[in-house]
């Protein structure tokens, strides 16, 4: 997956915290997914395990003395503000994201529920011009969220490396890592969100969004996730154009029904880091209003 963000990195010291270098453990084992060659929707899923993994043990950072007093000390600094600016964000992109997940569906639930009843050609038509609305609607609101986390690393590469004592620089390097590794794993799933709807014309499919830019998050080589919609974009495609034999039928019912069950992977892992990140932020404000 080393198309989405790099984190920015730096080796914690090798006094550190037992709870420090768990972090740093959990941060490598990402890091190890990000490189991987896949970025299937059971991939996805994992980075967002993963990610719940790492905000347990963030968690239990933050807890420790040490850390608190730091955050206490250094709360009026630049580099707290923009942690807890960092923090709001997250919140934001992961619930727009689970709001997408929603709304997407309960698209494919009518869309399987037409074509399960067969009352006829208008009803289905209909069905299946909602999902493609839908599936491009969801592609807007991705191209949305890749700006927005573009925006956050852009900013985050511009924060200066603070040259401090052992204890600042500890806790500034893992709350920036965490953030950024954040993002990383958001981007992967967001990505799959902006898989454009095929055209009439298989030569038309682009694998890549055209607003990306060289330097932007690419999407490129998502292969098994472009599989995954395309095949349901063809049948589609061929029953709506009255095309369509049985075998198409079933290709398109096998096809959104395995859609909902992924959707449904991603809308419990993205609840479960939006619990996370609620806790985080909270945990960041009680340190800092103390």
């Amino acid at each position: 997956m080393a198309s989405r963000c790099h984190v920015r990195s730096i080796s914690l010291p090798s006094r550190s915290h037992p709870t420090t270098l768990k972090i740093q453990e959990e941060l490598n084992k990402l890091k190890n997914w990000e490189a991987s060659p896949t970025s299937a929707v059971g991939t996805i899923c994992n980075g967002l395990s993963g990610l719940q993994e790492l905000y347990k043990y963030l968690d239990e950072f933050l807890s420790l003395q040490s850390t608190q007093q730091t955050l206490s000390l250094h709360q009026h600094e630049k580099w707290v503000e923009e942690l807890l600016d960092g923090s709001v964000r997250l919140l934001d992109i992961c619930g727009n994201a689970r709001d997408v997940i929603s709304q997407f569906e309960e698209n494919v639930g009518d869309l399987q529920s037409a074509l399960r009843r067969r009352k006829g050609d208008v009803c289905i038509e209909g069905s299946i011009n909602n999902y493609i609305c839908a599936r491009k609607k969801m592609n807007r609101d991705a191209k949305k969220l890749l700006t927005a986390m573009r925006k956050m690393e852009n900013k985050a590469a511009a924060s200066p490396l603070l040259d401090q004592d052992h204890q600042l620089s500890t806790v500034v390097v893992v709350l920036r890592d965490v953030n950024a590794m954040s993002i990383s794993v958001f981007q992967s799933l967001v990505c799959f969100f902006s898989t454009p709807v095929l055209k009439s014309k298989p030569s038309r499919w682009s694998l890549v969004s055209k607003f990306m830019q060289k330097g932007a998050v690419s999407c490129e080589g998502k292969q098994e996730n472009v599989e995954e919609l395309k095949n349901i974009d063809f049948a589609l495609s061929a029953i709506s154009s009255k095309r369509a034999d049985s075998e198409k039928m079933q290709v398109a019912q096998k096809g959104l029904g395995a859609l909902e069950v992924s959707f449904e992977g991603l809308d419990h892992g993205l609840e479960c880091m939006f619990r996370k990140l609620i806790k985080t932020r909270t945990s960041l404000l009680n340190i800092i209003s103390h």
